[in-house]
């Protein structure tokens, strides 16, 4: 069973707001574009843009190569629906049903694709930043009954490690002028204003919640102020979320 401890300094919110001592400004210098090609979805077609970004301070197992997958013609433009969107390796690619990043996800691209014009920057900050075998760390200890912020605070993690530089470097770097920021997180907004984005409005991305993730949209709700409704935490289970019965497989010649 687990037990809670202490918070240490370890254990903190690293939100990604930028202090007058430190990351004042954004450097272009640090930002490298790699590669650009059209990638069609299912929302439509694409710009995809490779950068590199180095960060002295972000965790080891973390890819240094973000992305920004561009529609309409942004450069000079303002008013730009933008989501900054964190990885999710077991949301997106293996559907897993613990929080809502896939669907934030796929509603940011839908956004895009009906105005014809934005972008989404996928950063490479798994885990809000932990990397990806301590968050699968941080889900074992869920498990035992332990929330999303004091599992990480067992650990001795950051409650969120993620920063936003790269993206503030990727909004200038398309020649957005200001955006309308897809998010339900008003420190994102906040550190991201902190970096010189013009934010002229927030877009909510609401997720219908499920048996699996009421839980933790809840707990983003009440402790990292999440906008989100205040009935969260009571999701009742639906045909949607409830996992198929497999039947038993029989062997060749019965």
């Amino acid at each position: 069973m687990w037990k809670p401890v202490p918070s240490s300094q370890n254990g903190t919110m690293r939100s990604g707001t930028p202090t007058p001592a430190s990351r004042p400004h954004v450097s272009m210098q640090r930002l490298e574009a790699l590669a650009k090609a059209p990638l069609p979805t299912r929302h439509g077609v694409f710009q995809l843009h490779v950068f590199r970004w180095d960060d002295p301070e972000a965790h080891p197992g973390l890819s240094n190569e973000h992305l920004a997958l561009v529609m309409g013609d942004v450069r000079g433009a303002r008013g730009v629906a933008v989501r900054v969107h964190s990885e999710c390796l077991t949301s997106e690619v293996f559907g897993s049903l613990k929080c809502d990043c896939r669907q934030q996800l796929e509603q940011a691209m839908e956004e895009v694709a009906r105005r014809g014009q934005g972008a989404v920057l996928y950063l490479r900050q798994e885990g809000r930043g932990i990397g990806l075998a301590n968050k699968i760390r941080a889900y074992a200890l869920q498990e035992l009954g332990a929330d999303t912020i004091e599992a990480n605070r067992l650990l001795h993690l950051p409650v969120d490690a993620r920063q936003y530089d790269v993206a503030a470097a990727m909004i200038r770097s398309l020649g957005i002028e200001s955006v309308e920021l897809m998010t339900n997180n008003p420190k994102k907004i906040e550190a991201l204003k902190g970096l010189g984005v013009q934010i002229e409005d927030r877009l909510p991305v609401l997720v219908e919640p499920n048996r699996y993730s009421a839980g933790y949209l809840d707990v983003k709700r009440r402790h990292m102020q999440h906008e989100l409704p205040s009935n969260v935490g009571h999701a009742m289970p639906s045909e949607s979320d409830v996992l198929p019965q497999l039947e038993p497989r029989k062997a060749s010649g019965d």
